[in-house]
């Protein structure tokens, strides 16, 4: 056996030892950013929310519908793609600005509409919208968010704002909202038609989380030890709804009776009548019902499985878009939500042919983590995310992303769509 040379030992000096002992520093950072400087994803986002979030709210954003098998999926499709980098490209600098109806977005992402906002965290909407305009990026507001339409409006001027309604019972109230958000300067209208009615969502019945929700001794008890999230709820105004009108009480208008499950496209012309600027259908999850959205005279459409809320063991939106693009894209701006966690996601989806991607989930992480703190660090998070990928793509710009730079799998057949 041979014999190996010895390391020449020495003892080690001071100086030495300093690289090693070097402390990030907190310097400078109050409390809830120190707690957000550890997050680097948003799935760590999302477990500082757990912790600081009632489990009511907390899973009411995380859960989905019956045994969430859709919004699995939706998360397993964006998994098992495939990119195909390109090398020795010059990739110094990177623009991700695209423009999205009709107007301009730093990112190729905004924050799409997401109900009971301030239920999560005090802060709601309105902190949204101002982590958004910094971000440069739309923001849509839900009808069955926890911010006037005015209010939010006021929040943030000079803010992209995009309002999000349903086909209603009670059709004076939409074409009221919708009248609302365009004197307010919304320059864009989302109709979500996958709603006839609520999912099953058991994780809320387990938790005791209502719509409209409401504090039962259950909850009550799961929030007391929150202890900064309830002197949040109690010591800022009372959260009413976007759809609520002063001097109507609430009971007139709750969820179970909110949406018309007798709508058809047929309905979508007065709609269309009301609102002269970009319309953009959400929900859409088939290549035929696409072609009807257009024909409707929708200006886009998100394909979406309303993020797995709806019925269960739908296809994922993910794996429907290269079809949908192919046949309605030269005349439609064809968008994606579901599933979306990361800034990969994000360029995968772009490749694959979305105009634009919006995320719901990803920045109430952040805002249950830190408030407008924490959706500022997930619009961080995503936007580090977008531009790494597209450099380790080989691309420079959003509109040189292509199919070429990912290819789609699943373990479950067939596809493509037709």
């Amino acid at each position: 056996m041979p014999e190996y040379p010895r390391l020449d030992r020495r003892i080690p000096r001071p100086g030495d030892l300093r690289p090693f002992l070097a402390l990030r520093g907190s310097k400078g950072l109050d409390r809830v950013q120190r707690r957000l400087s550890a997050a680097h994803t948003i799935e760590d986002l999302r477990r500082i929310a757990k912790v600081r979030t009632p489990s009511g709210p907390f899973h009411y954003v995380d859960g989905g519908a019956e045994e969430e098998i859709s919004m699995d999926r939706a998360r397993e499709a964006f998994r098992e793609l495939e990119f195909r980098p390109g090398i020795l490209c010059d990739v110094q600098a990177v623009d991700m600005t695209t423009t999205v109806l009709g107007g301009p977005s730093a990112l190729p992402f905004g924050f799409g509409p997401t109900g009971g906002t301030r239920m999560m965290h005090a802060a709601g909407e309105r902190a949204v919208l101002r982590a958004a305009s910094r971000a440069g990026i739309p923001y849509a507001l839900s009808s069955v968010g926890t911010t006037s339409i005015a209010d939010l409006a006021a929040a943030e001027p000079g803010a992209r704002r995009w309002f999000q309604t349903y086909l209603l019972k009670d059709r004076e109230l939409s074409l009221r909202m919708i009248a609302e958000a365009k004197a307010h300067g919304y320059d864009a209208l989302i109709v979500t038609v996958d709603v006839p009615v609520s999912g099953n969502r058991l994780r809320d019945l387990r938790t005791g989380m209502s719509y409209p929700p409401q504090l039962t001794l259950k909850t009550f008890l799961d929030a007391s030890y929150r202890v900064e999230w309830w002197m949040n709820l109690l010591t800022t105004e009372p959260y009413t709804f976007t759809y609520e009108e002063p001097g109507r009480p609430r009971s007139e208008l709750q969820v179970s009776g909110f949406n018309d499950n007798t709508t058809t496209f047929e309905d979508l012309a007065w709609v269309r009548a009301a609102w002269d600027g970009p319309l953009v259908i959400k929900g859409i999850q088939t290549l035929s019902d696409a072609r009807r959205a257009v024909d409707a005279g929708a200006d886009g459409i998100v394909l979406s499985n309303h993020g797995g809320r709806q019925l269960d063991r739908t296809a994922p939106p993910l794996h429907l878009l290269p079809c949908v693009v192919r046949d309605v894209g030269a005349d439609t701006e064809v968008m994606i939500d579901s599933g979306v966690r990361t800034g990969a996601d994000v360029v995968a989806a772009i490749a694959s042919g979305a105009r634009f991607v919006l995320l719901g989930r990803a920045y109430l992480y952040g805002l249950m983590a830190g408030g407008e703190a924490g959706v500022d660090r997930a619009a961080h998070i995503l936007r580090t995310e977008v531009e790494r990928t597209m450099q380790l793509l080989g691309v420079t710009s959003i509109a040189g992303l292509g199919p070429e730079h990912v290819r789609l799998f699943s373990r479950r057949a067939p596809l493509p769509f037709d």
